[in-house]
């Protein structure tokens, strides 16, 4: 099955002091969706924002909105986040006792619920929430700061997870991919079934403009498409 491939640039690595007008240039560019790092000093060292910049990317772009909360007690915050505007909470499988409750309660306020696994995180912690799942996520670097490099033995992890939906029917469920995305690892990525994917420095950095970035990214992706050899027909 050939899945199209969403991008969704995080804000984490643009220049806050001029976020509208990052926000938009990454809209212009044709991105998918606009993701949100949540941080919150302990389940990952640094601390980012809260639900009121939700709000305020909310008012700034007619894209669905992710909001990835890397924080310890997500059950405190979803509310929140759902109440700010965002189109999908994702929280990580580490952070809760009761991950079937917590999806479940998302999806119930209409909203996409996603699930996280740190790089260390066997996939058997997510067997049994996959079913409930709008997307699984695996983090191919660890979580806490932007520009790391990719963990090679993701890729074995984006397949596993891939066969994981595929298996309990979640077929149009995509696997997300957050961290060390770039033009040098996309093609791996979305060949190993991953379809949407979270891009930080490779879209906000100082060395091209936002669009230029999501140009290179792109055709990143239709090189690979392109010289990949063509499927028999069964």
């Amino acid at each position: 099955m050939t899945r199209p491939v969403a991008l969704a640039p995080s804000i984490l690595n643009a220049d806050w002091t001029r976020l509208a007008e990052q926000v938009g240039e990454a809209e212009a560019a044709g991105v998918d969706w606009i993701s949100l790092d949540v941080m919150d000093g302990s389940f990952v060292p640094p601390i980012t924002f809260g639900a009121q910049m939700a709000s305020a990317v909310r008012s700034l772009t007619k894209l669905p909105i992710e909001a990835h909360l890397m924080v310890d007690h997500p059950e405190d915050h979803i509310g929140d986040f759902i109440a700010a505007g965002v189109n999908c909470v994702t929280i990580h499988i580490e952070t809760t006792r009761h991950p079937h409750r917590l999806l479940q309660q998302i999806a119930d306020h209409g909203v996409e619920a996603g699930v996280t696994l740190n790089p260390g995180t066997p996939l058997s912690k997510i067997e049994a929430v996959a079913p409930i799942c709008d997307r699984v996520q695996i983090m191919s670097v660890n979580p806490g700061w932007g520009g790391q490099q990719f963990i090679p033995e993701s890729l074995s992890r984006i397949r596993q997870a891939r066969a994981m939906l595929d298996a309990c029917g979640r077929i149009s469920s995509p696997v997300a991919v957050d961290g060390g995305v770039n033009e040098s690892t996309i093609a791996a990525i979305v060949e190993a079934g991953a379809s949407w994917l979270v891009a930080g420095s490779a879209i906000y950095n100082d060395r091209e403009t936002v669009s230029e970035a999501v140009r290179r990214l792109r055709r990143a992706l239709e090189r690979a498409n392109s010289s990949a050899p063509a499927r028999r027909k069964p």
